[in-house]
């Protein structure tokens, strides 16, 4: 979305990455002038994808830029509105997925309900509106609730480091030596 905007054209975030540039200029846009279908709504599971809402918000970037009168590329006058329902689309298909997710570990026994922890991280859990939601989510359903500081939050890859730094410490599961493992690509 952050692409589709040119948001490093923007003035206020030509140095930001793109979520954190849509997180920006959400702050101060109004999500109810333009409304996102949910993804996903008729499914009843907890899988995430963001593939049909980004196809919802690509026509409508289109659609704004025929009204305005701009090329591709250019800045739309409703880029920040953009931002804030794109951003608050996202934001409800995670915490609503992730609600039916909790009630399926409640209701399979998969977690006990006295100590259940909903742990948030990677670059998801820097953004401080969908942290925000997630928080109000585990608070209203007893769970813990456990995220990383936003500068250890940039990228799972980062997340995954760290656990192996923090399993190479333990000494839990890490090999030492390569040697009779076979590595086949896909």
């Amino acid at each position: 979305v952050a692409r589709r905007l040119s948001l490093r054209k923007h003035p206020e975030c030509h140095s930001m990455v793109g979520g954190k540039a849509i997180e920006h200029l959400a702050q101060t846009g109004n999500r109810q002038r333009h409304t996102f279908r949910l993804p996903m709504q008729q499914y009843r599971n907890c899988d995430f994808s963001f593939s049909g809402l980004q196809c919802l918000v690509n026509k409508a970037i289109t659609q704004k830029e025929k009204e305005e009168g701009i090329q591709q590329g250019e800045i739309l006058s409703c880029v920040k509105d953009i931002a804030a329902a794109a951003q608050h689309a996202v934001a409800v298909h995670i915490i609503q997925r992730t609600y039916r997710a909790m009630l399926f570990c409640i209701k399979n026994s998969i977690l006990s309900s006295k100590n259940a922890t909903l742990v948030v991280s990677g670059g998801v859990a820097s953004n401080q509106y969908i942290r925000k939601g997630l928080q109000t989510l585990a608070d209203a359903n007893d769970f813990a609730f456990l995220c990383p500081p936003p500068r250890l939050c940039t990228d799972n890859g980062v997340m995954i480091a760290w656990n192996g730094i923090e399993r190479l410490r333990a000494g839990l599961g890490v090999l030492h030596s390569a040697d009779g493992i076979r590595y086949e690509p896909k």
